[in-house]
């Protein structure tokens, strides 16, 4: 995450160690700390041999890669930059300062770390489009919203902004956890969103809820298709996957009690809006 004096990402230093218990590590160009499986990945915005060199003498630990690479080039290329799914305008922390006021415009202060959700990916943006037109162009009575794969949180953080009272937000990413907090907290939005550390891949969270988004890979989402607890909310938004994977995606459903009400596209990856007939 960006913390004092750093204000914006530029160049990435990331070390992955062969596990997860390094101790503390206390430093001001720390941006955060993957854990995934039994590995950690730390990113710094500066080079750290020195400190890396003494976490593997005191844990044991060893590097299995080190990298540096422009943040854009973690972003696939792409340039993190304001943009716009009106009413919403997602700006990242770096821009906030540009914007206009504009009474019609709803912001979203945005830290994307290095976290997947930073509204720049075609799921994404798709998810963040379909929630702004299910609550603004085609009103439904949505109050109640549980986010699978939270990341960044800015998913969630549209669907608050747009008014939906109370959202439950999961990730099995602890950092994600922590920087989608952190968004949480820059938008206040802290009494509507709870953002929570859940293997996905076990036990489901109450899904009793007016709207599900799960924007997730495929293996992930067969997995909760089924699962007769992931079927109890009214709606659901669902993306995270390719036309050639529809065909299996789409057999998994149990469609005695869903509706598909549309299906939507963006460069190679689709999204589809299903309605649960038994709510």
């Amino acid at each position: 995450m960006l913390k004092p004096p750093y204000t914006r990402y530029d160049q990435l230093y990331v070390y992955n160690f062969d596990r997860i218990d390094l101790g503390i590590i206390d430093d001001p160009d720390l941006i955060g700390t993957w854990i995934e499986d039994d590995t950690a990945i730390l990113f710094f915005h500066k080079e750290k041999k020195e400190l890396v060199e003494a976490i593997c003498r005191r844990s044991g630990a060893e590097i299995i890669y080190d990298a540096n690479l422009d943040y854009q080039d973690w972003e696939a290329g792409l340039d993190i930059t304001t943009f716009s799914v009106p009413p919403l305008v997602v700006a990242p922390l770096w821009e906030v300062d540009q914007l206009n006021d504009n009474e019609e415009e709803i912001t979203i202060q945005l830290d994307p770390s290095v976290i997947f959700g930073s509204g720049f990916h075609p799921t994404t943006r798709l998810c963040l489009q379909t929630i702004s037109d299910m609550l603004c162009s085609t009103p439904r009575q949505i109050n109640t919203m549980v986010d699978f794969g939270t990341g960044t949180g800015l998913l969630s953080l549209g669907a608050a902004k747009l008014g939906v009272d109370t959202i439950r937000s999961y990730d099995n990413n602890p950092f994600a956890c922590t920087v989608a907090e952190k968004n949480v907290g820059l938008n206040n939005c802290d009494t509507q969103i709870t953002v929570m550390e859940a293997d996905l891949r076990g036990v489901l969270p109450d899904t009793s809820v007016d709207l599900v988004v799960a924007n997730l890979y495929k293996g992930l989402l067969l997995s909760f298709f089924e699962n007769p607890d992931f079927w109890n909310a009214r709606y659901y938004i669902i993306s995270g996957f390719i036309p050639s994977m529809e065909e299996e995606l789409l057999a998994a459903l149990p469609m005695d009690k869903l509706k598909l009400l549309e299906r939507r596209k963006s460069d190679t990856w689709r999204l589809w809006v299903l309605a649960n007939t038994m709510v």
